[in-house]
């Protein structure tokens, strides 16, 4: 399946460079700015010194620095982890209510909202005390409620560090009045318990929390290997390389691996078909993603004529990661990932729909994505360790903690991270015709159909868009027999090149309809986003009031004329490109 050029490249790969960046890191915190300016001389110094050619942009971004905190209740005092984007507060004192996390322990609840409680009535003036991560949803959940504090209990031994704001990356005019105006810490989970019995006796708790907002210089480098047949179409690879403490498995393992890769493919860029950037982001852990926030915003334009695909790097190569799947990627790239996964690592992988999250900062943009976190414990090793749900280092939850230290890493499994990642990117800038299949994409809005008719019933029909998407379908179909009779085809064919491009537009049209809500080149709210979500309320209406069917009917009948239009955008897009 891979081509020579990429295999090829792939016997090039070594882990040293990676490795040695990896262990410099161990030893450095990156999150505060003046750290992180250190971190990114590194990187730079690494590929100048492997003569690399890097653009540093230096722009400022809004971040949250968290500092110290603790939670007093009674004669005790509690260690605490400050949330970042959260309030700061010399000291918050309320009544304590404990309301039961109900939600699955899973990675969902990291990203949903909390179900109802008949304690929400209760929230109002209180310092909530809740189970689970102080994640974006939550938090905003209890604040519309009007908590005047939120404490995490963590599942493990240690709190973890994470960021609480529903706004994706530095916000903007319409984004700033979501950002948190209550404290949010953590606790980790006996001394929760001990803060949960507390509650249970109607005791107060002051809530003492340190943190540092506002505008930071943050460098970003970025590389740039232009393609020999076509410069303009490019691959993005990114990931970020600030860190909650030392993070070696979130991400210092990932900046190693794009550096190898940034070296790889420079060596190796007389074969490179079309183009490959590689970025590596601050503000991810203490912006919401500020850095590739940033950088959407302001290569904007490049993003959306030519951008192939992103593909974003986060903790490859963790201790006892070894199988492959809950992987992040879009339908249409699906089978390509399995394809490439199965060639390098011969396992069998399996993939979900992308979480809001992990520098997944183009969808607005309209670009089809695949990997965040790539290889995984497995779910075996994960029970007999006692492990719960975490994002990331490969599923070690020292994540986010003090305990991401050098031993989270494993050489052997980063060399097979690293060539998968390789592999990834290499062969979707030098197939023929990009490899995406988006009658998968096609099939995927149907099922989604099929369950939102289900609950919709007789209240609303989703006939228009059943056709808008057998439409689509039959020009796909077309497309993707023109692709195949072109794969022997010059890069350079005109029709080729056509062809291409009406991937790409396939993309601009798809993409955002399926995971956004809010228009292009903004940016969605760092919470669950439902599939096709201008139709996703259809689910409302089995239990929906005769008063509000209505409403729910007219959201539906505006969101269904979206998606059609969009549909049949699309399918002129490609008609026009086989004509």
């Amino acid at each position: 399946m891979l081509r020579p050029e990429v295999r090829a490249a792939l016997g090039a790969v070594s882990t040293d460079h990676a490795w040695s960046l990896i262990q410099r890191f161990s030893t450095l915190r990156r999150e505060h700015p003046r750290d992180v300016e250190t971190a990114a001389g590194e990187i730079i110094g690494r590929l100048e010194k492997l003569g690399v050619p890097v653009t540093v942009h230096r722009p400022e971004l809004y971040l949250s620095l968290p500092g110290v905190a603790r939670i007093e209740s009674g004669n005790r005092t509690f260690r605490a982890k400050p949330m970042a984007m959260s309030m700061a507060t010399p000291g918050r004192t309320a009544p304590l209510l404990y309301i039961p996390n109900t939600q699955d322990p899973s990675l969902e609840e990291f990203f949903q909202r909390p179900p109802a409680s008949n304690l929400d009535s209760m929230a109002r003036g209180r310092i909530v005390v809740t189970e689970g991560f102080g994640m974006p949803g939550k938090v905003a959940h209890y604040e519309a409620l009007g908590a005047v504090g939120i404490i995490a209990v963590n599942p493990g031994q240690n709190p973890h560090w994470g960021i609480c704001t529903t706004v994706w990356g530095t916000p903007d005019l319409y984004d700033l009045p979501r950002k948190p105006a209550i404290p949010v810490v953590a606790v980790n989970h006996p001394d929760g318990q001990e803060i949960i019995k507390a509650a249970g006796r109607h005791e107060v708790g002051t809530i003492v929390a340190d943190l540092e907002d506002g505008w930071y210089v943050s460098p970003i480098p970025v590389v740039k290997i232009p393609g020999t047949d076509e410069a303009e179409p490019f691959v993005l690879l990114h990931g970020h390389y600030d860190s909650w403490d030392v993070g070696v498995g979130d991400n210092a393992v990932g900046d190693g691996t794009m550096l190898e890769i940034a070296r790889v493919l420079w060596q190796n860029r007389a074969s490179l078909k079309r183009s490959v950037w590689i970025a590596w982001w601050p503000g991810h852990s203490t912006g919401r993603y500020a850095g590739s926030t940033w950088f959407a915003d302001h290569y904007g334009q490049d993003l959306y004529r030519n951008c192939i695909a992103q593909v974003n790097c986060d903790s490859p190569g963790c201790r006892w990661a070894t199988e492959y799947y809950d992987i992040s990627w879009m339908s249409e790239t699906e089978d390509f990932c399995k394809d490439v996964i199965r060639e390098i690592a011969g396992k069998e992988a399996r993939g979900e729909r992308p979480f809001q999250a992990g520098d997944y900062s183009f969808n607005n943009i309209g670009i089809s994505s695949y990997f965040m976190l790539l290889s995984t414990m497995s779910v075996e090793d994960r029970a007999r360790k006692g492990y719960y749900a975490v994002g990331g280092c490969g599923a070690n939850i020292a994540w986010h903690t003090e305990d991401d230290v050098m031993e989270i890493a494993d050489r052997t499994i980063l060399a097979t991270d690293i060539k998968i990642y390789l592999a990834a990117v290499m062969e979707a800038a030098n197939r023929t015709v990009a490899p995406f299949d988006f009658a998968r994409t096609l099939a995927e809005f149907s099922g989604t159909l099929d369950k939102y008719q289900k609950a919709a019933g007789t209240a609303f029909s989703f006939d228009p868009a059943r056709a808008a998407i057998a439409s689509l379908a039959e020009a796909v179909t077309r497309l993707n027999t023109r692709g195949a009779a072109l794969a022997a085809a010059p890069v350079g064919d005109p029709a080729v090149r056509r062809l291409n491009a009406a991937v790409r537009r396939l993309a601009r049209y798809l993409v955002p309809v399926n995971f956004t809500t809010r228009p292009a080149f903004f940016h969605d709210h760092a919470e669950t986003v439902l599939p096709l979500p201008d139709l996703a309320p259809a689910l409302e209406l089995p239990k929906a009031t005769p008063s509000r069917t209505g409403f729910i009917r007219t959201h539906l009948t505006r969101g269904q004329n979206r998606f059609v239009a969009v549909l049949g955008d699309a399918t002129a897009a490609v008609d026009s490109a086989l004509a």
